[in-house]
């Protein structure tokens, strides 16, 4: 094993869970040597955790600031959720790991799906998971809810709403999984592309993307490739009502894809498989047949489209 003997400065956002990810790699890095320290930064995304979730809208809200270190030399590397990652990067900047991925699943706290109370407040901060609850549970008065993950939970146990609904990786990571009421399978709720699985950003080359390079997990990044192709097809970004599954067996790469309405009433899905070799031809296939299928129509109904 190489020995590292240099300092590293992580950037990240100064949420709690935001600080567990950073520090899960910020140990990584040290066990192979490296000096590091995490630089707290900002983003445009902190600062409208309250605004309606139509009204948030834009692509790197939680990345714009720190890329910009990176970019500046403030900082060495990024850790970001994959999921708040826009799928074009500035240029100069590149992806030097992905991490072997945690579950990639939604999860409901308060109560099962199916258990909740006619007209039951179930809340989340995702226009995905909106249009998704809508279409299993059309009866449930379903709102925007925002903040770190354990502002929402503390809502739950004030009473403010009957359920939330979030990454259950998040939760895992944070030590709440025994919280959990259900975890639900792809098939029932499509996560977020990248859900679950931590981006290690940093300058195409140097002492950041030498250090974290040892750190990526090649079949964590193969079915994350695949999810982000077919969102970078689609227009999308972080806030749409896209939905991605990727997973591999063998050497055969499986890729779901989804995009909802708005308001849950019409949804197109597709699944394909192809050469895991070939991981970003599979995610555009797949974006390519759903705009054939109409996803665009519903993109372009909310003014998601870029």
């Amino acid at each position: 094993m190489v020995t590292l003997r240099l300092m590293l400065v992580i950037g990240s956002r100064g949420s709690q869970l935001a600080l567990w990810q950073a520090n899960y790699v910020r140990e990584r890095l040290e066990a192979r040597g490296a000096e590091c320290r995490i630089e707290i930064i900002k983003t445009t995304g902190d600062r409208v955790q309250d605004a309606p979730l139509n009204q948030v809208g834009g692509k790197g809200l939680f990345t714009k600031e720190i890329e910009e270190a990176i970019l500046d030399g403030r900082i060495d590397l990024a850790v970001h959720s994959m999921k708040d990652l826009p799928t074009q990067l500035p240029k100069g900047l590149t992806l030097a790991a992905i991490p072997q991925r945690a579950e990639p699943y939604d999860a409901i706290v308060g109560g099962k799906l199916r258990n909740l109370k006619p007209r039951a407040v179930v809340g989340t901060s995702s226009l995905r998971r909106i249009a998704q609850l809508k279409r299993l549970r059309p009866d449930l008065d379903v709102r925007s809810i925002r903040g770190n993950v354990d502002t929402r939970i503390n809502k739950v146990e004030r009473g403010e709403y009957d359920a939330i609904v979030l990454a259950a990786a998040g939760l895992q990571r944070l030590g709440w999984g025994e919280i959990i009421s259900e975890t639900f399978r792809p098939d029932i709720m499509c996560p977020a592309v990248g859900q679950g699985a931590l981006a290690i950003e940093t300058l195409e080359s140097g002492a950041g993307y030498d250090a974290c390079a040892p750190l990526d997990d090649p079949w964590t990044r193969l079915p994350v490739t695949a999810e982000r192709a077919m969102l970078q097809e689609l227009g999308g970004g972080c806030q749409v009502p896209i939905g991605a599954f990727g997973s591999l067996d063998n050497t055969e790469l499986f890729l779901t894809g989804a995009v909802f309405a708005p308001d849950g009433s019409s949804m197109v899905r597709y699944t394909a498989t192809g050469e895991c070799t070939k991981p970003a031809e599979l995610g555009r296939s797949v974006a390519e047949v759903l705009l054939k299928r109409g996803a665009g129509a519903l993109l372009d109904s909310g003014g998601y489209a870029a």
